[in-house]
């Protein structure tokens, strides 16, 4: 059984014009959310080994909150940004065997796809949402549709 944890980026900032999406940076809003769901995590006893991240500046700004909560180095993968719901799976799919969980930051829709696809629950995904799935494999390779289950799903809001 492996623990993948799908997250959506904290809110990022929409004011600097001319600024390319991928390097959008996170707003206040976003600067408090991120490290609080980390926070959040490590209370509620999530143990991730591995955190992967898009290489948008948003993105990876909540990545590094989470690091640094865990304790570990995020990797950056460029297929997670504005990824689909198979190149989620896919990344996820390449993922060590060691790793037991594992938490990819990454944009939406694609999330709320992956969540869909890998558990068939139809999730409601803001920003800085992490869905916990259950997956019942014994190789991360093994991963395919409807192979996990939504244990739970957090917002910043609840």
């Amino acid at each position: 059984m492996k623990t993948l944890l799908l997250a959506r980026h904290a809110k990022s900032d929409w004011d600097v014009a001319g600024l390319r999406d991928h390097d959008r940076p996170l707003n206040a809003r976003g600067l408090r959310d991120a490290p609080a769901m980390a926070r959040r995590l490590i209370d509620e006893g999530v143990a991730a080994q591995r955190i992967v991240s898009s290489t948008a500046v948003r993105a990876r700004r909540t990545a590094d909150e989470y690091a640094a909560a865990f304790g570990i180095a995020p990797d950056e993968d460029p297929d997670l940004y504005a990824a689909s719901a198979r190149t989620i799976l896919r990344v996820a799919a390449a993922l060590p065997d060691e790793v037991e969980v594992a938490i990819l930051v990454g944009h939406n829709p694609g999330m709320a796809d992956a969540v869909a696809e890998l558990t068939g629950s139809f999730v409601e995904f803001p920003t800085c949402a992490v869905a916990e799935c259950s997956v019942d494999v014994g190789s991360w390779s093994e991963l395919i549709e409807g192979s996990g289950r939504l244990r739970r799903l957090r917002t910043p809001r609840d």
